[in-house]
């Protein structure tokens, strides 16, 4: 299809129009409201600063639909390759966007804890997503938060109270199947944690089969008081896979939240991580891992933004790259004038296994404080040869020895999933995926 400006992505929302209202007015208007930024907006360009590297030529030559309604053949012992082995946790299944009742286990959450679909409680309690639907991703919103509100009719709710605490993590699959031509799926998670609460969450994207499709993701998460969340996002889709995840992060004070976001999958992955300081004294943890081989694309980009003083937050992310694998980090903390004792720490390093590799990478740090607390860096070399000579001299195959070193190198990543399972069966994938790496 040919890409032009203000219309690029209308095949990806529902038909306009009566059609397409859902009669509750506060979520047709905020809909239509962001089908005119879409139309506004119009499509990015290299000239765009917050797309220099990445074209979106490639994404839209595949003329994506929207999905259609959520109905589904598989049944939960389908999903058992998919699973974690011993993985003790509340499920939530979405297929091709659309949250599943049938393939998740929600039972026994404790009191004060609320976990379910968007379009569900959307028609259950109307009123109850009013003020958090765009809560945290704001009114002028980017290109693809834009798309997924303007498209979006389902995905996940997780509310927990004042003080609640989950034992168990939350489980939430994004399962794509083939289906009759290319779909976008945009679904729409709102996770709140009151002031005092707990929780996990452990994201992974995942698909049955080769198919082409592209999600496209947002998550908004909104941390009261001393609120703690860990979130690890494990991404590992099909390689014919458009990958697109809007991260969107409000901190209160006291808060903490750790996430570990790993990128394996997909032809062609956008991840954006928005983190917002709405009290002092917060913490934010972010640290990333992503591989990326042949023709394929890993784009990350950061926007740390501290307005508040006394708050903390610290960026950490390794790459490892082969074939004519390509990726960007694009990463930036920013300081306000007020924000004194901000103590931030953003760094990036990346290991090139070939010549026809390639990273863009920009860390960016913008301080108009002057008591603060901030560095920033990276890297980008390859495997020394004296260490994989002395692997080798040990008997060690060329494939086997890199991907020891390799693994060594993005360990420091890995050691931070939890619980152990996840972590062997990541650095399981990792591993695999290197060694069968083809060698310059």
């Amino acid at each position: 299809m040919k890409a032009t400006p203000g219309n690029g992505f209308a095949p990806w929302l529902p038909d306009d129009g009566p059609a397409a209202a859902t009669g509750l007015a506060w979520f047709d208007s905020r809909r239509a409201k962001a089908r005119a930024q879409v139309r506004d907006q119009g499509i990015p360009t290299t000239k765009h600063e917050a797309w220099r590297y990445t074209s979106l030529t490639r994404l839209l030559e595949q003329g994506f639909t929207p999905t259609a309604e959520a109905t589904t053949p598989l049944q939960p012992r389908d999903l058992e390759p998919l699973l974690v082995p011993g993985l003790d946790a509340y499920r939530v299944v979405l297929v091709n966007g659309r949250f599943i009742p049938g393939l998740s286990d929600l039972q026994h959450l404790p009191a004060g804890v609320r976990v379910g679909g968007l379009a569900q409680i959307l028609k259950s309690d109307p009123d109850a997503l009013k003020d958090r639907l765009n809560g945290v991703v704001g009114e002028s919103q980017p290109l693809f938060a834009a798309l997924n509100t303007a498209g979006l009719d389902d995905g996940v709710v997780v509310l927990l109270e004042r003080g609640a605490q989950l034992e168990r993590p939350i489980e939430l699959i994004h399962l794509s199947v083939g289906m009759d031509e290319p779909r976008v799926a945009q679904p729409r998670h709102i996770v709140v944690l009151e002031a005092g609460a707990q929780a996990s969450l452990i994201e992974r994207y995942v698909s049955l089969g080769e198919a082409l499709y592209c999600t496209n993701s947002v998550l908004e998460l909104s941390l009261g008081r001393d609120a703690v969340l860990k979130h690890q996002r494990i991404q590992t889709e099909s390689a014919n896979a458009f990958h697109i995840a809007g991260l969107y992060l409000s901190l209160g004070a006291g808060s903490r939240y750790q996430c570990v976001t790993v990128g394996l999958g997909a032809a062609w992955a956008r991840t954006d991580l928005n983190v917002r300081f709405a009290g002092e004294h917060a913490e934010c943890d972010l640290q990333g891992l992503y591989l990326a081989g042949d023709r394929q694309l890993m784009d990350f980009h950061l926007d740390v933004d501290h307005r508040l003083p006394q708050c903390s937050s610290r960026e950490n992310f390794k790459g490892i790259l082969y074939g004519k694998g390509r990726a960007v980090f694009d990463g930036r903390v920013y300081v306000a004038k007020d924000a004194q004792r901000t103590d931030a720490a953003m760094s990036n390093r990346n290991l090139l296994l070939s010549e026809g590799a390639e990273v863009d990478t920009k860390p960016q740090l913008e301080i108009n404080a002057d008591d603060v607390k901030c560095s920033h860096g990276t890297t980008v070399g390859q495997i020394e040869p004296e260490q994989l000579f002395y692997l080798r001299s040990r008997g060690l195959s060329a494939p086997l020895a890199r991907r020891m070193l390799c693994l060594g190198f993005a360990g420091e990543i890995l050691d931070c999933l939890t619980p152990d399972a996840l972590r062997d069966q990541v650095a399981e994938q990792v591993g695999s995926r290197l060694e069968l790496a083809p060698i310059d």
